[in-house]
């Protein structure tokens, strides 16, 4: 009698030079927010997307060891992500929220970040990139973006990046508030 192999624990490495995330921090890593900070993914492949992320919170935060994701939302579940010669360990949950990431550093601290849909319209991602960020935020991931468009914040930071294309960068702190 032949017994099944063991499943192989395959380690994924993407094929391409890691991205720059489009990721925003809260700057003084505050542990009074839900959460230190956002990221718009430009796609649903965590094989093309997670490498640059971690890299970037490496060089913020500390070494990344773990990510814990949602099992919906992503088009593939890789348990083993290589990044910058070191293996990371992936869990996918059903009970994660879609709009939710955590990585756990090697250095004990854990970063709970929002993650913005990537067909999100540029200025609903911006303003709910920025409340993500904001000290004192009591906003869960998932209802971000709902507060956001109910709010119509993300119209408020469009109109403030064009106000900011049509004089030259010096953005009207008008618009904002």
């Amino acid at each position: 009698m032949t017994l099944p192999a063991a499943p192989t624990r395959m380690t994924t490495e993407s094929p391409t030079l890691p991205s720059i995330p489009r990721l925003r921090m809260e700057p003084t890593g505050s542990p009074r927010t839900l959460l230190d900070g956002g990221w718009w993914p430009r796609s649903t492949d965590p094989v093309a997307e997670l490498p640059g992320l971690v890299l970037a919170i490496d060089n913020l935060r500390g070494p990344v060891s773990r990510l814990i994701l949602a099992a919906d939302g992503w088009d593939s579940h890789p348990r083993r992500l290589c990044v910058a010669g070191r293996v990371l360990k992936l869990g996918y949950f059903a009970s994660q929220p879609t709009s939710l990431l955590t990585a756990l550093c090697g250095n004990g601290k854990r970063i709970d970040l929002l993650i913005v849909a990537p067909n999100t319209a540029r200025g609903s991602a911006d303003a709910a990139m920025i409340l993500a960020t904001t000290t004192g935020n009591h906003v869960h991931a998932e209802h971000i973006i709902p507060a956001v468009n109910a709010s119509n914040l993300g119209s408020r930071v469009e109109s403030a990046e064009e106000v900011w294309e049509a004089e030259g960068g010096h953005l009207d702190r008008a618009v904002l508030s």
